[in-house]
């Protein structure tokens, strides 16, 4: 048999419900009935499933509001991991990234996440994968930009020089 569900003093059944009526967050609502069904006495299984869930999860959220009140039972967004690059290391990749590859020095004439990735390891000493490297240009602003296929056989007398096809009179 489970222990019984301590709650905190300060609330009741009646004000959780006229928090619930007024919440705006689904959720959130959900989990307020269910913590007043258990101050009315209703077993945890019962109270559990006025709120939709399993017993351990809702005496998950009972701590949680235990803690923090009602306002501790609204889902929280994950933050992600941390940032691996201090704000000036951030300004620094920016500048190299808008700055170019140095044919000599770096070994290629332009960027590729691959390379990105050696010299993040190199310069600042950060592990990033190509995936990685390219959802962080992503985040800084960057977009990826592929030059415009050209057949071999292309002539260059119907290239116009803003890059548009010249169709040749008839005739001709």
């Amino acid at each position: 048999m489970s222990a019984a569900l301590i709650l905190r003093d300060d609330f009741d059944a009646i004000s959780l419900r006229h928090l619930a009526k007024g919440c705006r967050n689904a959720k959130q609502s959900r989990r307020l009935l269910a913590i007043a069904a258990v101050y009315d006495g209703m077993s945890r299984a019962d109270a559990a499933r006025v709120g939709g869930m399993d017993r351990q999860t809702l005496r998950d959220w009972v701590l949680r509001f235990n803690e923090q009140g009602p306002d501790g039972l609204v889902d929280h967004k994950a933050t992600g991991a941390p940032m691996r690059l201090t704000p000036e290391q951030i300004k620094e990749f920016i500048t190299i990234v808008e700055a170019g590859p140095d044919p000599e020095t770096d070994g290629v004439s332009v960027w590729r996440s691959q390379d990105l990735v050696h010299v993040l390891e190199e310069r600042f000493g950060v592990s990033y994968k190509d995936r990685g490297v390219r959802g962080f240009l992503r985040r800084l602003g960057f977009v990826r930009i592929s030059g415009r296929p050209q057949h071999p056989d292309q002539k260059a007398e119907v290239i116009d020089v803003s890059g548009r096809f010249i169709l040749p009179e008839k005739g001709k």
